[in-house]
Formats: C-alpha cells, sequence, structure tokens
C-alpha cells in the first residue's frame, strides 16, 4: 500500500487531515524518501470519530510497542493520545492534531496548499510551514532536510513572475 492510497483512504472516510511530513516535502520537490505518512488532523468531534474508525479498520497499533498488548483505536484514544506514531496494515502513519512550530489543524489547514498526485488531491502543508515545523521538531533528521527546503523554496520565490 503506498503512501498516497493511505491519504486516499482518509480522504474518502471524510478525515480532514493535512499531510504535513515527508509526503508534503516530497510534493515541493524534496528527493528524501519517506516511509511513513505524516498528517496533522481536525480535532473535532466528528472529525476524530471519522479517523477513529478508518485506524480501526487499518488495525492500527502503536508503533515501537510490543505486540500483542491491549490497544483499541477508538475516539477515546485519540482524545487521550492526539499525538500517535502507528503501524497499520496500510503502512505506517503519524498523527498529530497540533505542528510545533505552525498550530492547530486550524493554523496548518491556513498554511497549506492544494497538491494534485496520481489524480488524487489533497492538502500538505506549504514550504514555509514545513521549514517552520522542520525547525521546531529540533531532530537531526529534520535540521538535516532544512538546506534542501530554504533552496526549494528560494527556487520557487525565484520562478515567481513580479
Amino acid at each position: 500500500m503506498s503512501l498516497l492510497d493511505m491519504v486516499s483512504g482518509l480522504s474518502q472516510a471524510g478525515v480532514r487531515s493535512v499531510v504535513i511530513g515527508g509526503l508534503a516535502a516530497r510534493a515541493h520537490g524534496s528527493t528524501r524518501i519517506t516511509e511513513d505518512l505524516d498528517v496533522c488532523y481536525d480535532a473535532s468531534p466528528d472529525n476524530v470519530r471519522r479517523l477513529a474508525q478508518v485506524l480501526a479498520s487499518w488495525n492500527a497499533y502503536l508503533r515501537g510497542v510490543e505486540p500483542g498488548l491491549p490497544f483499541v483505536m477508538d475516539e477515546r484514544m485519540l482524545r487521550n493520545t492526539p499525538v500517535m506514531t502507528l503501524v497499520t496494515d496500510r503502512g505506517a502513519i503519524d498523527i498529530m492534531d497540533v505542528v510545533a512550530g505552525v498550530g492547530t489543524y486550524r493554523d496548518v489547514l491556513a498554511a497549506s496548499i492544494e497538491v494534485m498526485a496520481d489524480r488524487l488531491a489533497f492538502r500538505a502543508l506549504d514550504l514555509p510551514g514545513l521549514l517552520a515545523a522542520k525547525r521546531a521538531a529540533r531532530r537531526p533528521r529534520d535540521l538535516e532536510q532544512i538546506p534542501e527546503l530554504e533552496a526549494l523554496l528560494e527556487m520557487r520565490n525565484r520562478m515567481r513572475p513580479g
């Protein structure tokens, strides 16, 4: 299952989310390969319910946790643990309702663009938002990607008329 298939599955279920990680960077021209889907989701009750249903149908389980430990993916789990790294039947997914350096889903949505890939339209965090998130995360792998994202932003700005 591809990351785009996961994005499509979320979209088909009516889950309001914005792609924020490596797939968003790829949409802007990054050369880095990503193995998981990172999304910021709307934490409204109806959206949390839809997200929990999709993740449960994908047999979501906490990544890095010993298999077999009790885990129930439901609305209560999402409300109590709004940031999770999960493995599913469809692939790995990281979900969060707030993005450090950017803000809540509403802020992330305002800092997103529409992307079209393989006839699938979805929202992805824009380059300035990605840069803010990478800087705020301060993880070595995020900091290593900043020069490439800055170069992509500079190139995009130079190509704009005016």
